[in-house]
C-alpha cells in the first residue's frame, strides 16, 4: 500500500520506517530541507537503537523516500499520516498549529479519495477539527472528493520504538466507517500476523485513550516517587514495598520504579494538556494535577540531597561533582524535560563544577546548557569522575550498572555517590567506602555503617 508521513520527528521517522520494513511503500514528508537532505544521505538526525539501520535498508530498496513536495506525497497515495509535534501552549494545552498546517496542506493538494490519519498526540475533537478544515478547502476549490478523518494514536517508547511498532500491545483506531476499518485493518495486516491486536473504536475514545495512557503511567511514577520520600522518613525501603505491591496481579511491577522524576517529549506535554482540557470543560482533575505537581518536586531531590551533603562539609560552592546520564531515560538522545537539567541548573547556581557525561546526548545537551567554565564535557563516565568530590547517576544507561570500581575509586576526591535510580546496593556501595545516597532507601555512610572501608 501507498503511504504518506508528514513529519519526520520521533514519531513519523519510526512508522514510516516499520511500514516501509513490512513491504509497504512509503513517502516521508518534512518542511524541513535540511532534515530531508540529512535522510537522503541516510543519515538519522535522532537516536532510537535499530532505526538507521532499517531506514538505510528501505531506502535502498526503494520503499522509502523522503521530500518536502506534499503535491507529490499526497498524490500518490492513499494513507496519508500527520505525525507533527504537538507541543504545550503557555496554558499547558496542545498547540494544534502543526496538525492544521499539514491537514491544510494536504487538502489543497488532494486530487482523489484519502484516508487521512492523526498519529500526533491531540485532544479529543482534533478529528472534527480536521474534517472541518479539509470540507471547508475543498469546497473552495470546488473539489468533489471524498474523504475520511482516523485517530490512530502511537504507543512508542523511546529507546524501544522499533520493537514496539513491530510487535505492538494494541493498535488502536478511531473510525465509525466499516469501509475505512477494514482499509486500515489491512495496512496493519502484518503487524498483527500471531494474534489480532487491533481495537476498533469512535474517534472521540481513540483520541482520549491516548492521553490517558499517559496520565495513568505518569501517576505510577510520581506515587511511587511520593511514597520513596516517605520511606525515607520512616525508614523503609522503596525497593521492598516496590515488590510487595508489585507481587500483586491487580498491580504489577510495570512504572513502579522510584527515581529522579519523569521527563521527555511526552508525559510532561500530555498530563499537563489532559488537566488543560478538563479545566477548559470546567472539570476538576486533582489526581492529574498532582501527577506532574509530585514530579516537579522530585526533580528537585537529587540537588537538596547533594546540598544537604556538603551543608556541614563547606557547601556546594567549589566543590566537584560528576553527574552521569543526561538524557531524560536511556536508550535515547532525548534531553526534553530531563531530570538533569534541573540539578545541572541547581548546582551550577551553587557555585559547584561539574563534569557532564552521557553515552548519547551529549550533543543535545550542549544545545540546551548554558556555557560556562563551571562544566567540563567528559569523554567518558572514568573522565567524568576525575578528582571528583561527589558522583550522581540520572540516567540508568546499562554501561553505568556493572563499573570497574577497582579504576573507578582512584580517581576520586571525595567518596559521596547520589543514585537517582537505585541502581546499585547500598550495603555494597558503603563497603566500597561511599556515602551511599538514593531514592527512597536509607543513605549509607562508610564511616558510621561499616568499621573500615
Amino acid at each position: 500500500m501507498k503511504i504518506l508521513i508528514v513529519g519526520t520527528g520521533y514519531v513519523g521517522l519510526v512508522t514510516g520506517a516499520c511500514f516501509a520494513e513490512m513491504g509497504h511503500q512509503v513517502i516521508c514528508l518534512d518542511i524541513n530541507q535540511e532534515k530531508i537532505d540529512l535522510l537522503n544521505q541516510g543519515k538519522v538526525p535522532i537516536f532510537e537503537p535499530g532505526l538507521e539501520e532499517i531506514v538505510r535498508r528501505n531506502k535502498a530498496a526503494g520503499r522509502l523516500e523522503f521530500t518536502t513536495n506534499y503535491t507529490y506525497g499526497v498524490q500518490s497515495s492513499l494513507f496519508c499520516f500527520i505525525a507533527v509535534s504537538t507541543p504545550p501552549q503557555e496554558d499547558g494545552s496542545a498547540d494544534l498549529r502543526y496538525v492544521k498546517q499539514a491537514i491544510t496542506q494536504i487538502a489543497e493538494q488532494m486530487d482523489s479519495y484519502k484516508i487521512l490519519i492523526n498519529k500526533s498526540t491531540v485532544p479529543v475533537g482534533t478529528a472534527h477539527i480536521m474534517t472541518n478544515i479539509v470540507t471547508n478547502i475543498l469546497k473552495q476549490r470546488e473539489a468533489n472528493i471524498d474523504f475520511h478523518v482516523v485517530s490512530n494514536p502511537e504507543f512508542l517508547k523511546e529507546g524501544d520504538a522499533i520493537n514496539d511498532f513491530m510487535k505492538p500491545d494494541r493498535i488502536i483506531i478511531g473510525t465509525e466507517n466499516s469501509t475505512v476499518s477494514a482499509l486500515m485493518q489491512e495496512l496493519y495486516a502484518p503487524f498483527n500476523l500471531n494474534h489480532d491486536r487491533i481495537l476498533i473504536m469512535d474517534v472521540a475514545s481513540a483520541e482520549m485513550a491516548k492521553y490517558a495512557a499517559n496520565a495513568m503511567l505518569a501517576c505510577r511514577i510520581s506515587f511511587m516517587n511520593e511514597m520513596a520520600g516517605l520511606c525515607e522518613r520512616v525508614g523503609a525501603d522503596i525497593n521492598m514495598v516496590r515488590k510487595g505491591i508489585g507481587s500483586d496481579k491487580r498491580i504489577g511491577y510495570a512504572f513502579l520504579y522510584s527515581g529522579a522524576g519523569y521527563g521527555g517529549s511526552c508525559f510532561p506535554k500530555d498530563v499537563n494538556a489532559l488537566y488543560a482540557l478538563g479545566r477548559h470543560l470546567d472539570y476538576e482533575m486533582p489526581l492529574v494535577e498532582a501527577v506532574e505537581k509530585v514530579n516537579f518536586r522530585q526533580k528537585q531531590v537529587l540537588g537538596e540531597k547533594v546540598v544537604n551533603y556538603f551543608s556541614s562539609r563547606g557547601g556546594v560552592a567549589g566543590k566537584t561533582i560528576a553527574i552521569w546520564g543526561l538524557a531524560f531515560k536511556p536508550g535515547t538522545d532525548d534531553m526534553r524535560e530531563a531530570p538533569s537539567l534541573v540539578l545541572i541548573r541547581e548546582l551550577l547556581e551553587q557555585g559547584a563544577f561539574l563534569r557532564l557525561y552521557d553515552p548519547v546526548s551529549m550533543e543535545k545537551a550542549k544545545e540546551m546548557i548554558k556555557k560556562t567554565p563551571q562544566i567540563h564535557w567528559s569523554k567518558d563516565e572514568f573522565d567524568a569522575a576525575k578528582n571528583v568530590d561527589a558522583i550522581v547517576l540520572v540516567t540508568e544507561w546499562k554501561q553505568f550498572r556493572f563499573i570497574d570500581f577497582n579504576r573507578l575509586i582512584p580517581l576520586l576526591k571525595g567518596g559521596a555517590f547520589f543514585d537517582g535510580r537505585n541502581q546499585y546496593s547500598p550495603q555494597e556501595m558503603a563497603s566500597r567506602g561511599f556515602d551511599y545516597y538514593s531514592i527512597g532507601q536509607r543513605p549509607l555512610i562508610a564511616k558510621e555503617d561499616f568499621v573500615s572501608k
